[in-house]
């Protein structure tokens, strides 16, 4: 035994994928399952999002046959984090196993395509690969399982509805897609009952769908049966270069692994250690798989309780208790479904099925949400090593510090033992995260009290709390003090400064929020408290002081989970358009087909090609530095690396940028200005060995003072020069002077991530002749063109630039790629080989940018009435190390500071913070929301302080159709009033505010929201020369037409759209029409695909091409009228016509003049108004959106389902920055919100429970093509409905707290903040620290 454990002999991995047989004689056991579908096996379809399990793009079916009870389990895990050896003599089933384009599209992933549920694509297959799942386990799931199965995905497009929709069709009460009067989407609903005359509510038509038939599955592999019922058990051995993977079957076997290797890290689901090795650099040579071990694998059920063996799976776990708890009697069981809830909010899938109860007990995270619960419950471990088996309590003592407990190092956790509870005892566990699903927690705990049988008198009380300290610990004064006291009225008096006094937190402690923290240990009680007392009272009643007042029934309340529903209505096309025009018809996205298969390409997805290197990057470690040297010579001496490239070997310029201003390094040059500046890259054989080398570059700095925050760079004078951004109209002295009233104030909006679910990918090819190729996923490829020649020194001619698609983008790939392939370009130049860079989540995250902070500081004079007189806003955004776009971001927010309101008198003026951060970027919106956001807020804080009517004083206020903004643009065709009309009528608002106010009185702990919010958005560029577009077309002699255009497409449909276009232009039916890719060589100069322009510059090129062409047809249509478009078009080859022509579209009389704050800054405006009705708890901070309701001004538009799709997408994405998404940096500029861990976007469980959207019918643009308007951008604003319909909601908090109404309300509205706006005598019990008086542990950039 002792030979086969320690020689180097290893097995030969066996697994099938797809059906087909793999067999690997040399497996390196520290390459992941992701990396070897991708690059041994180049099935491509599963994608790498994050590394670490948080976004479910790597998503497939791992299904394995038990020989002990001859079943097979189908399960969905993340491949990211799944080793490659961990799948032995298992079935791996990727997306492209179960359908294609090629043969047959299986349904799960017909219905996503064709209900519009995939825009950019990339995390497509991992959504298909957990519906696929489900089905193989539930052939008819409930909406309830279908959307419990999407926990451990995320979609950064869609908004989500389409994606539940269309996957609601497989539940028994299926979906008409809207196509049914008595549809289950809208019923109920007031202001969408009646239907007017050419409006639709269908978007897809669910009776083409092919039935799911699951007897049609592909069964498992018998070979891999036969293996497993007739080959020995026994240990098995996988030996690389780099780690020796064992799988022992016995505990003899793991306890010998232990002795020889005591420095094995054993694994179950790999989802600790995989982000170890992946993002903490940890390299552990020997891992230990444990899940084949029968006395580690097996639960069951015991006289005194529960006992689960350590490698059970929190899926397997979950399923047993939940069975216990409805077999067995319920004051037996409150432990088993305190975790059973907790479960429901642990990780996703993905993860809970593969991690296990010991696995989570032995990592010892001080967060972890199972810890408390079992610390509270008194559980037990049995640990058992060479030197014998031993029971221990996981009690006060259990932990010993920071991720250490008192299980030695040779020793192995056996098992669990989970108690039954008594009748007179009590459990309940509470946990509070940035995102109630899939996301760790801020501060959790588990309760548990006994009282003496047949009274209120405390017998014994464990209160467990995570998130508070280094480990999980006791509240242990409390409990002490809390015996043989009554458990009535005075308890939580009593308790709270003792809870206080066992949990404390100093100003800067390790996670920050320490007054929100230590709230939370106040609410979790009163909570327990209440639902405590409640049960007391159901078997006790009558007893004295142990009574509840009403308003407090519902502060134990689970929020609200019930499916996601809504409505969908567009004006559908006149009833004479041909259908061959496929203009204004809700057709399915172009590349949808091939996304839901996996066969759509993205830059990193393009195979490898012969001699190709990988770069690893050297980032800077310091926010500002000189740097004092570099040392290349680990890195170099690594076998596979190839070359060190720094700024010694650009050819050309160093310095390149998005404007005049060239002040972007591709190399460090003696300093750094920002944590993950390029200092350098290695040129390696593999991505994995690159990176390894560039981590071996030794770099010594001389730290200089760093700036990081606005008001660091207030304080600092460190601004950007821009001269004369201000915008005046009107005396605003003046009016400020005379006002009856005038406001003043500050408010500050946070940074947001773009998390495009594909990070930032280049390949760089050189070409004969000096000529580079270059595919970079970038919304602008002239700029990676210009750039790469400029920094190789050589003519634009000579490089192209290609891009075919991007997997999200939102203007975070504007600028910032061109950069990333100039640096490539510098490598591939000196090596002389291709070279490909693809970020890894973090590496993205640190060195790209994200959308401007913004701070105003505002004065506003208004009329007794509300109506506004003047306005006098000067803005600062913190526009990081770099000019990049800040100017263009700041001139969009001065430009929207009106919102929807006609303010006669108007000064606002930007400032742009230049810091030490990474160079902050373009954003959906640009400095828009940021601009409406403030006025907004200004008019919020009027009706508040002087208690008018929100709806009043927004009327009051509003822009009329001819009048002219303050920077003296006349508007036409905004339908804002049309718009706010609908909406009222549609959300029924009056109605609702009333129930709002009702739920209110009657409620001290959960209060209720409404707000409505409008938009008005400027489309146009604001540097007037980005305004144009070209095209090409081509017309081929079988009739089929060919595009090329100089947008791209990142998911928003732009290219469906422009088929669209070509065919209303050319007459013709959309399938006769194809787009391949977005390239320099075709389409010179091109624009940015961004400012919601790219439908109206790209579209007008086409349709310019397309009359061309249709031009030089029309003598032959006249000569033979009765053809058909193949005769005439090889009627016009045959008299050599040119069936190819260029098309060319500048948008016209733009202008603006900065001395006299005159122009037309925009081609025309988008309008659009949002409702929306939030439940918060007042306790916790957390919310939910109950419903939302939009209409929304798109013109004529040209694809209801794409722009409908987009609305919702910015929707969400406003959320997420309004409320959701907070970013988080050390003082120091380190980011600490870096990866899906730790960065929270919204998922499927945050969507408005009803969500409704109206596109306004029969409103023409006749200032764009087809008469439509740009989508991409405007709707993201009218999230801000939801952030302030939970100001609202903590108004009523605060009122029943008799706190003075006007109060401050950054954004984000996080958990953190609602809770503490919502003032009560909890957080008064808690002291506040001034700020300044010591370092916090993170600050708000």
């Amino acid at each position: 035994m002792a030979s086969k454990l320690s020689g180097t002999d290893g097995n030969r991995l066996v697994f099938f994928c797809n059906g087909k047989k793999v067999v690997d004689n040399h497996v390196a056991p520290e390459l992941t399952l992701l990396t070897y579908l991708r690059a041994k096996l180049l099935l491509t379809g599963s994608k790498l999002g994050c590394g670490e399990g948080g976004c479910g793009a790597c998503t497939v079916m791992l299904s394995r046959y038990s020989p002990e009870n001859q079943t097979i389990s189908h399960r969905a895990i993340n491949a990211c984090l799944t080793p490659i050896c961990y799948v032995h003599g298992m079935a791996v089933t990727t997306i492209e196993g179960i359908g294609s384009t090629r043969t047959r599209l299986h349904p799960v992933q017909e219905r996503l395509a064709k209900a519009h549920g995939s825009q950019c694509g990339f995390c497509t297959p991992g959504i298909v690969m957990s519906m696929y799942t489900l089905l193989r386990n539930r052939p008819q799931p409930t909406m309830e399982e279908i959307e419990s199965a999407f926990e451990g995905n995320l979609c950064r497009c869609t908004g989500y509805r389409s994606i539940l929709q269309g996957y609601k069709t497989f539940t028994m009460e299926g979906c008409c897609g809207g196509s049914n009067g008595n549809c289950c989407m809208d019923q109920n609903r007031s202001g969408y009952n009646e239907v007017e005359e050419g409006v639709s509510t269908s978007l897809f038509d669910p009776t083409e769908f092919t039935p799911y038939d699951p007897s049609q599955e592909p069964i498992f592999p018998p070979e891999l049966m036969i293996m497993q019922n007739d080959s020995p058990t026994k240990i098995l051995k996988f030996v690389g270069d780099e780690v020796t993977w064992f799988r022992p079957v016995t505990m003899q076997e793991l306890l010998d692994l232990k002795v020889l290797y005591p420095e094995a890290k054993m694994v179950v689901g790999n989802s600790e250690v995989g982000v170890e090795v992946k993002f903490k650099n940890q390299e552990y040579p020997v891992l230990i798989d444990v899940n084949h071990i029968p006395d580690l694998t097996k639960i069951e059920t015991t006289p005194t309780g529960i006992r689960v063996g350590a490698s059970v799976s929190l899926t397997s776990l979950n399923e047993y208790l939940q069975n216990v708890v409805l077999t067995q009697p319920e004051p037996k069981t409150r432990v088993y479904a305190a975790i059973v809830e907790m479960l429901r909010w642990f990780a996703g899938h993905q993860i809970r099925n593969v991690a296990s109860l010991g696995g989570n007990i032995a990592t010892g995270s001080p967060i972890s949400d199972l810890n408390p619960l079992l610390m509270a419950a008194m559980c037990k471990l049995q640990l058992t090593s060479k030197r014998g088996t031993r029971t221990v309590k996981i009690d006060g003592n259990f932990f010993t510090g920071y991720r250490k407990s008192i299980i030695g190092n040779d020793e192995v956790v056996l098992t669990v033992d989970i108690p039954f509870t008594t009748g007179n005892e009590y459990f309940y566990g509470y946990k509070q995260a940035l995102r109630r699903v899939d996301d760790v927690a801020i501060v959790n705990a588990g309760m548990r009290v006994i009282l003496e049988p047949g009274t209120n008198e405390v017998q014994e009380c464990r209160l467990a709390y995570g998130g508070m300290a280094a480990t999980t610990v006791l509240a242990k004064k409390t409990m002490e003090k809390i015996k043989g006291m009554k458990w009535a009225n005075g308890l939580m008096e009593a308790m709270s400064p003792l809870l206080l006094e066992d949990l404390p937190l100093p100003p800067g402690a390790p996670g920050g929020m320490e007054p929100y923290r230590q709230s939370l240990t106040l609410s979790f009680f009163f909570k327990f408290y209440l639902a405590v007392l409640e049960q007391i009272n159901l078997k006790l009643p009558g007893l004295s002081g142990s009574s509840i007042p009403r308003s407090y029934k519902t502060a134990n309340q689970r929020l609200h989970t019930n499916p996601a529903v809504g409505v969908q209505m567009y004006q559908d096309v006149p009833s004479g358009q041909p259908e061959s025009d496929a203009a204004g018809r809700p057709l399915t996205h172009q590349s949808a087909l091939k996304q839901v298969t996996g066969e759509a390409v993205y830059v990193d997805d393009i195979p490898s090609i012969t001699g190709e290197f990988y770069l690893g990057v050297v980032l800077s470690k310091k926010a500002h530095a000189k740097i004092i040297s570099v040392d290349s010579t680990a890195a170099v001496a690594l076998t596979g690396v190839h070359s060190f490239v720094d700024m010694k070997d650009v050819p050309g310029s160093n310095a390149v940028g998005a404007t005049p201003v060239k002040d972007d390094l591709l190399f460090a040059d003696g300093e750094v200005t920002c944590v993950g500046q390029v200092i350098a890259v290695v040129v390696a054989d593999t991505q994995a060995i690159a990176q390894r080398a560039a981590r071996l570059v030794q770099v010594e700095y001389e730290d200089l003072p760093a700036i990081i925050t606005i008001q660091d760079a207030i304080d600092q004078n460190s601004f950007f020069h821009a001269s004369n951004l201000s915008v005046k109209k009107g005396n605003v002295d003046e009016a400020l002077g005379t006002s009856k009233r005038v406001l003043e104030g500050e408010m500050k909006i946070g940074g947001q991530e773009h998390f495009y679910l594909e990070t930032c990918s280049t390949l760089v090819i050189p070409r004969e002749g000096g000529e580079i190729e270059v595919f970079s996923s970038t919304q602008w490829p002239t700029l990676p063109q210009s750039m790469v020649a400029e920094a190789l020194g050589i003519p634009r001619n000579r490089v192209v630039c290609r891009i075919k698609r991007m997997g999200g983008a939102f203007g975070g790939k504007c600028t910032r790629p061109g950069i990333l392939a100039a640096v490539c370009a510098v490598a591939a130049n000196k090596v002389n080989r291709p070279v490909r860079l693809t970020l890894d989540r973090d590496e993205d995250m640190i060195m790209t940018g994200i959308r401007h902070p913004f701070l105003g500081r505002f004065k506003a004079g208004l009329t007794e009435t509300g109506r506004l007189r003047a306005l006098q806003v000067d803005l600062y955004n913190n526009g990081g190390n770099t000019l990049d776009l800040t100017y263009s971001v700041m001139e969009k927010a001065l430009f929207h500071m009106d919102s929807c309101y006609n303010i006669p008198n108007v000064r606002v003026t930007g400032h742009l913070c230049k810091t030490n951060i990474a160079s902050n970027t373009a954003f959906r919106g640009f400095g828009g929301p940021q601009g409406q956001m403030f006025v907004e807020s200004i008019l919020h804080e009027i009706s508040t302080k002087y208690g008018l009517s929100p709806i009043h004083i927004r009327e009051l206020n509003f822009y009329k159709e001819g009048d002219r903004t303050y920077f003296g643009t006349e508007l036409k065709n905004c339908n804002v009033d049309r718009c706010w009309t609908e909406c009222l009528k549609k959300s029924d608002f009056e109605r609702r505010r009333r129930d709002v106010d009702q739920f209110n009185s009657e409620n001290r702990w959960r209060k209720r929201g409404i707000a409505i919010t409008p938009t008005k958005y400027g489309i146009a560029f604001p540097l007037v020369m980005l305004n144009q577009a070209g095209a090409l077309v081509h017309v081929y002699t079988d009739g089929t037409v060919l595009i090329s255009h100089g947008g791209t497409e990142m998911g928003q449909g732009l290219h469906t759209k422009m088929i669209q276009v070509a065919s209303r232009t050319l007459r013709i039916p959309a399938d006769k029409i194809h787009i391949s890719e977005t390239s320099t060589a075709t389409v010179p100069n091109t624009s940015p695909t961004a400012a919601s322009t790219g439908s109206d510059l790209n579209g007008m090129a086409v349709k310019d091409a397309c009359e061309t062409i249709l031009h030089r047809l029309e003598p032959f249509i006249q000569d033979d009228p009765k053809g058909t478009w193949e005769s005439w078009v090889m009627a016009a080859y045959a008299n050599r016509v040119s069936l190819s022509s260029t098309g060319f579209y500048k948008t016209p009389d733009l202008h603006f003049n900065w001395e006299t704050s005159e122009g037309q800054p925009y081609r025309y405006f988008v309008c659009g108004v949002a409702v929306s009705e939030v439940e918060v708890d007042c306790l916790t901070g957390d919310h939910q959106v109950l419903r939302t309701d939009i209409v929304m001004d798109a013109g004529d538009s040209l694809n209801p389902a794409v722009d409908i799709g987009q609305i919702e997408g910015a929707f969400i994405q406003g959320y997420g920055l309004f409320v959701m998404e907070d970013y988080r940096m050390t003082p120091t500029g380190h980011l600490l919100t870096k990866g899906a861990g730790f960065y929270k976007i919204p998922g499927f469980g945050d969507i408005p429970g009803e969500f409704n959207i109206s596109l306004l019918t029969r409103a023409p643009n006749p200032r764009a093509v087809c008469s439509s308007k740009g989508v991409g951008e405007p709707p993201l604003y009218l999230a801000s409905s939801i952030f302030f319909a939970i100001k609202d909601a903590i108004q009523s908090a605060r009122d029943d707290a008799g706190i003075p109404r006007a109060f401050r309300l950054d954004s984000p509205a996080t958990a953190e903040r609602i809770r503490m706006a919502c003032q009560d005598q909890f957080t008064k019990q808690i002291a506040q620290v001034e700020e300044g008086t010591f370092t916090p542990f993170f600050v708000r950039p």
